[in-house]
């Protein structure tokens, strides 16, 4: 199994309880057990996306699980073993976040096993244009199909932007386009810095940001 979590989309109390699952009656709502996602990474991978926004109190329960690859369900007095790849994500530098008091550093050590950067897209600009292809063939549905059709003009804005907002930001500009078939706008949107003019039409509540 493959299991991913965002660290940043759930307040600590709720955190605890997706990873390491809960008993029947921890807390007000706990009608029933659930296991957790490290349970159900269990012989497989559990991919922990933001773990920089992850609260000090968690990252000691976390470590103690990579240390001794056990744990206790909130709410349980029996611990739960699990065998599972730990894969993490951050955009934040987490030695300054250490020097900050806001990561531990045994955590850090723990995890920083092998370690991959991945730059942003403005220093791998050659990523643009099949990137831009690969999300046109997801979203050009009856619009447009490749590169290829796009007009040389938002290509060449496209390998020129430097993209703040890295690849969802190239996703979202893409699926854009799509939406209003005119290339006009997302260009002017480039100008503008990447902030959508005030012209420009709303948006079907369908394709919002993801």
């Amino acid at each position: 199994p493959f299991i991913k979590v965002n660290c940043a989309a759930l307040p600590g109390e709720l955190l605890e309880s997706e990873l390491f699952g809960h008993e029947r009656g921890a807390f007000t709502g706990a009608t029933a057990e659930k296991p957790g996602k490290f349970e159900l990474a269990d012989q497989g991978t559990i991919f922990l996306d933001e773990i920089g926004e992850m609260a000090i109190r968690l990252q000691a329960k976390l470590l103690q699980v990579l240390q001794d690859e056990e744990f206790f369900r909130v709410g349980g007095k029996k611990s739960v073993r699990v065998d599972s790849r730990v894969v993490v994500a951050t955009n934040r530098d987490l030695e300054k976040e250490i020097a900050l008091g806001n990561f531990r550093e045994d955590l850090y050590y723990r995890l920083n096993v092998v370690a991959i950067r991945l730059p942003p897209l403005r220093e791998r600009r050659e990523d643009v244009v099949p990137l831009t292809d690969h999300f046109l063939k997801k979203y050009g549905k009856g619009f447009m199909t490749n590169v290829s059709e796009l007009p040389s003009e938002v290509l060449h804005a496209f390998s020129d932007y430097e993209w703040p907002g890295n690849v969802r930001e190239l996703e979202n500009m893409v699926r854009r386009l799509c939406v209003l078939k005119d290339p006009t706008l997302v260009l002017d949107e480039i100008r503008a810095g990447g902030r959508a003019p005030a012209s420009a039409p709303s948006l079907p509540t369908s394709f919002g940001g993801g």
